[in-house]
């Protein structure tokens, strides 16, 4: 399938150029195959702005695993008597000296579907016309043609999950994954190599593009195609996940790089979509007898190609400012802040071992992601989005335009998700997970020596136990740069205040998730860490948000959000509810808007912005759409729409 304004030509082409970017792979590669139909020659190029490596905001994990890529596909390349040419410069600047040396007729690629994308692929297909060479291209980086999804939403992107699934089971399924290229493919198609060619189109090094490799640790996650098919078809063989449809549960060596893990390589096409799209529906066929599987089998491909329609055609997705979808925050510009949390020196452990693995290995489990993500924005710092997502973007394997800028905008609460009531605690998410403290430790050596009991918060380790742990907070370790219950209850007030003078302007359909307060303060709303729920469990002490915020209490008009493993009434079950909130690490935001809301509101209100969309279902519905993984997994349950039945069934391809 080609998107519209491909153009084809009738006369034979000759001589082929196939133009790499994403898609780095043999296999399932459309456009590819284009290229060698009936072509005397193919040269496949890829090109590198040596000065874009220098300044651009991508770290050395990011660098390596695309020169591994590009050196993986030069290796398969070779096996068919062809080769990669890594050109270096600007394709606009390059292509008519290569269309006029080469004598090429026809030029293939993958279709970009990122707004930067299909400008670049605008201007390189009028100046292919101009030199009289045929344009062909090929849509394989995403399940579906995005623009017809858009087109059968009355020209708009679809804001909710669920809006997507009606349109998406409204289309065709994919297409079938076209076979790899092979020598029978290839046919009598030729590529001219010089005896040179390594040193002017080979594969750079790190060092060559300036990088200083020297104490660098080896790549967890090797780039390539071969490592992506290899590692496919270990994620295929627990056929006990698919069979059972559920995840593994979630411990301490989930948030550990696995070998079945397959983000970076989805990220950057060393492994087709549709590929893992199909197999996955083999697979739980033969298990369930030929049953049909459920769209959410296809978690993290439709979360990517969900956020993929909703910023095709949004230039500013990646930007708070004149972006339609996202919410205006008036965030606090604190760079001080913001370089502790980006180096790993909040003072917080499960903070700081995360974002320890992500700068050392370029990856970290989601709902890693979502921890420090929560922390960053509305959980402590009240930092912008933007620069969250901006360091992800240098140090993240997977970091995707249109999925970084998406997953950011959600976890914020600017954007698919106004459940900004509900806080991820620094401490109580990581202890629940990983009870031991084995993932600080291996990331944080100098913590080593605390015990479990205090190694989530060692601030609150006595002197003695500091001593014997060979670490001073304050000294050998920084202490917590701000108060988590203090902070949290703030932006909470925040959030409250700016969603509450959005449904002004917007109508009060918009936030049912922003609850009534009045009274005395007993009740209150509830910010806590959804990662301290038992897995796999609906017992009394899960406490699972379902239904709309009732009132509880002896009148007073408190508000308590309801939690359906144990029905509370009375001043007692309050109480009861407050103790065992604070048994799992869960703290209480009591209710303050007869003060600080007021105060708050002049403070941090926020203009109606014009081009706002935001769904009108926001908050709390009163359905309980969680399963006993997801209470295990610790994510946010965003009732405004049905993005998160994606991430909590997701094929794990993380």
């Amino acid at each position: 399938m080609s998107p519209p304004g491909s153009q084809h030509k009738n006369k034979m082409a000759l001589n082929s150029i196939h133009w790499f970017r994403k898609g780095l792979r043999l296999h399932d590669n459309p456009a590819l195959r284009e290229a060698v139909q009936g072509a005397s020659t193919v040269r496949c190029v890829y090109f590198l702005d040596p000065w874009f490596a220098g300044s651009s905001n991508v770290g050395v994990n990011r660098w390596r695993f695309l020169l591994q890529c590009l050196e993986d596909l030069d290796a398969s390349l070779r096996k068919l008597n062809s080769r990669l040419f890594v050109i270096r410069g600007q394709p606009a600047n390059v292509f008519p000296r290569l269309f006029k040396e080469w004598k090429i007729s026809r030029l293939t690629f993958e279709y970009d579907s990122e707004p930067f994308g299909k400008e670049r692929d605008a201007a390189i297909k009028k100046l292919a016309m101009e030199a009289g060479v045929e344009v062909i291209v090929k849509i394989s980086h995403t399940l579906y043609d995005l623009d017809k999804i858009i087109e059968l939403n009355g020209g708009q992107p679809p804001l909710t999950y669920k809006r997507f699934q009606t349109l998406i089971s409204r289309l065709d399924p994919p297409e079938m994954p076209v076979e790899m290229l092979t020598d029978t493919l290839m046919g009598h198609c030729v590529t001219p190599v010089l005896e040179d060619h390594g040193d002017k189109y080979g594969v750079p090094s790190l060092e060559e593009l300036g990088f200083d490799t020297e104490g660098l640790p080896s790549a967890v996650w090797p780039g390539g195609e071969t490592e992506a098919l290899t590692r496919i078809e270990r994620h295929l063989e627990r056929k006990a996940w698919v069979a059972n449809f559920e995840r593994p549960r979630m411990n301490a060596n989930s948030l550990l790089a696995s070998p079945t893990g397959l983000s970076p390589y989805l990220r950057f096409g060393c492994l087709s979509c549709r590929l893992f799209y199909f197999k996955l529906t083999d697979l739980y066929r033969k298990v369930k007898k030929n049953s049909s599987p459920p769209l959410s089998l296809y978690g993290q491909l439709l979360w990517r190609e969900f956020f993929y329609t909703a910023a095709t055609n949004n230039p500013r997705f990646d930007k708070m400012e004149g972006n339609p979808i996202c919410v205006r925050i008036p965030w606090d510009k604190n760079p001080e802040a913001l370089a502790k949390w980006a180096e790993a020196k909040t003072g917080f452990p499960w903070i700081d071992a995360i974002m320890t693995q992500l700068r050392q290995e370029g990856w970290i489990h989601h709902l890693a992601r979502h921890a420090v993500a929560c922390f960053l924005t509305r959980g402590d710092l009240w930092i912008s989005w933007e620069e969250g997502m901006k360091v992800f973007e240098e140090l993240l394997l997977d970091a995707d335009w249109s999925v970084n800028a998406g997953s950011w905008m959600w976890l914020s609460c600017s954007s698919f998700f106004q459940q900004f009531f509900h806080c991820y605690c620094p401490v109580g998410f990581g202890r629940r997970t990983d009870p031991n403290g084995d993932f600080i430790r291996r990331y944080l050596p100098v913590l080593r020596g605390f015990p479990a009991k205090f190694i989530y918060d060692p601030w609150n380790a006595p002197e003695s136990v500091q001593a014997a742990a060979k670490c001073i907070i304050g000294v050998h370790y920084p202490k917590p740069m701000v108060h988590h219950a203090e902070a949290s209850r703030l932006n909470i007030e925040r959030m409250k205040q700016i969603y509450q003078q959005l449904s002004r302007y917007r109508g009060l359909g918009l936030l049912a998730s922003v609850p009534s307060t009045h009274g005395n303060g007993n009740g209150g709303m509830m910010a806590f860490s959804p990662g301290e729920q038992h897995l796999g469990t609906n017992s009394s002490h899960t406490p699972g948000v379902s239904g709309s915020p009732v009132p509880t209490g002896n009148g007073s008009g408190s508000i308590l959000l309801n939690f359906d493993s144990e029905e509370q009434t009375g001043p007692s079950g309050v109480g009861q509810q407050h103790q065992r909130l604070q048994q799992h690490g869960y703290h209480s935001v009591p209710d303050t808007s007869q003060n600080t809301s007021s105060r708050l509101y002049h403070e941090f209100a926020v203009p109606q912005h014009p081009g706002l969309l935001l769904h009108p279902r926001g908050g709390i519905t009163g359905k309980r759409e969680r399963e006993s993984e997801r209470e295990g997994s610790g994510e946010e349950e965003p009732a405004s729409c049905s993005v998160h039945k994606m991430q909590r069934q997701s094929a794990e391809a993380t």
